[in-house]
């Protein structure tokens, strides 16, 4: 994942179209569509399939696809899930700022002998997976995948592109989550810090996890607190996670 890589000048100018664009369309339970789309016109592919995904109680609790395809067997899906190293990665890694591909886990070979792949991407029609993984509170992650059929895997260039955008993707997914929570908007840093908070981490823990000073976090979480009109940690999980009222 540390090869050179070369993002064109056309590349950017996509890129900062994404992330000036203001979406004012329902995102539903996800994104925006458009935004969906647009990322489709930078990291070519058959679908791309953005959704909530709880391993542990093994539910999709949102999906958004296009074009529109349906879940495919999801009894396969969750029988190979915990076997299905890519799938399971971001679970038992912690590891959710990494864009990843089947390939870095499997070679061609060795993923067409899973179970996963026998029972559900081949049906489907789908040879080729990049994912991107953003937290989607206790127990959950929300993932953006894009899929291709035969042929050409994707490159270090479209990882590039994801990781770029990741970001902004985050915050356009907290944003979304607020509007349809009625809840203040937040930036990608005080979600950050929600979720280390909901994990149990202190003040200072969650410095050191962030290279920044425990005062930044004690004013984080201030600001987060004067967002969310509540009064202690407890309180802003709740909130911000259950869209609870305020404790």
């Amino acid at each position: 994942m540390t090869a050179p890589v070369t993002v064109s000048e056309k590349d950017l100018l996509g890129l900062l179209g994404i992330v000036r664009d203001h979406r004012a369309d329902d995102p539903g339970n996800g994104l925006p569509l458009c935004l969906l789309e647009h990322l489709m016109e930078q990291v070519r592919c058959d679908e791309v399939s953005f959704f909530g995904l709880d391993s542990a109680q093994q539910a999709v609790w949102f999906g958004q696809e296009i074009p529109p395809a349906g879940n495919g067997d999801m009894d396969a899906f969750w029988a190979h899930y915990w076997d299905c190293v890519p799938c399971s990665y971001p679970d038992l890694s912690g590891d959710l700022r990494s864009v990843t591909r089947i390939s870095d886990f499997y070679s061609a070979r060795q993923w067409h002998s899973t179970g996963m792949y026998h029972d559900y991407n081949r049906p489907a029609g789908y040879d080729h997976e990049l994912m991107l993984c953003l937290p989607g509170g206790p127990g959950r992650t929300v993932r953006l995948v894009f899929f291709r059929g035969p042929g050409q895997d994707f490159t270090e260039r479209d990882r590039a592109l994801l990781a770029l955008l990741r970001p902004h993707l985050q915050e356009a997914y907290a944003d979304a989550e607020a509007r349809r929570r009625g809840i203040p908007a937040l930036t990608a840093r005080h979600w950050e810090i929600l979720h280390l908070v909901a994990a149990g981490l202190t003040n200072s823990q969650i410095s050191r996890r962030l290279d920044v000073s425990e005062g930044t976090v004690r004013k984080h979480l201030e600001n987060i607190y004067a967002r969310l009109q509540v009064s202690c940690r407890a309180a802003a999980v709740t909130r911000a996670f259950n869209g609870g009222a305020a404790a």
